[in-house]
């Protein structure tokens, strides 16, 4: 059974969130040499309540980067399973590249970040590698070095995501699909079969948008 959780735990909850909110928006408007004070205004939190919950603004920062994937990264965990686990893999890449539209805040976090994204062991990253080794085992993916494969498609996908903050009229759908497709046919798919998987439906964007982590 799940204990209950105390007044005291809660408010220690929302205050945290709050810190975390306020440290996404200044990474999102690349803001992030501003003293504790202003960030702790930002979250309208006392000062003294900071250091309840982090050691300095680097943990705090690092903390609201490691948020922000978790949350893309539960969103795609939401998705129904496929038997095929190309579709699977495409299935995700399409819905990102569509929730940095949907999420540009979010998504500013995650360029900030920069290319660190890449390699991070929480978030996108590892559900990223898990499909690649999934359809590398069921012979659909060539037979490749799966960090390498993540490298590439999550280097190339926070290049788009930057693209598409830079050109809020640019189709993201269209966008998200073409890039699947190449991604597709970079691990060994045929033309035919990508272009065929990325024209398969998607779950409603707004259905799998879930509210902001409080841990």
């Amino acid at each position: 059974m799940v204990p209950t959780q105390t007044r005291s735990d809660q408010r220690r909850a929302r205050t945290r969130a709050a810190l975390i909110a306020a440290a996404q928006n200044l990474l999102a408007e690349r803001r992030t040499n501003v003293p504790i004070l202003e960030i702790t205004q930002l979250a309208d939190v006392g000062l003294g309540s900071f250091y309840n919950h982090f050691a300095d603004k680097e943990e705090l920062f690092e903390t609201a980067v490691d948020d922000a994937l978790e949350r893309f990264g539960g969103i795609l965990d939401m998705l129904s399973d496929h038997e095929d686990p190309a579709v699977v893999f495409a299935q995700s890449l399409r819905l990102t590249v569509r929730l940095c539209r949907r999420e540009p805040a979010l998504t500013r976090v995650l360029i900030h970040r920069g290319l660190d994204i890449t390699v991070a062991d929480r978030g996108l990253v590892p559900r990223a590698r898990r499909d690649i080794d999934a359809g590398i085992a069921a012979g659909r993916f060539r037979n490749t070095d799966s960090r390498i494969a993540v490298s590439i498609v999550g280097g190339g996908a926070l290049a788009l995501a930057a693209l598409l903050d830079a050109d809020p009229k640019r189709d993201a759908d269209r966008a998200a699909d073409d890039f699947a497709v190449d991604i597709l046919c970079m691990l060994g798919l045929p033309d035919s079969d990508a272009v065929e998987i990325c024209q398969m439906d998607l779950p409603n964007v707004d259905d799998l948008l879930v509210p902001a982590a409080t841990t």
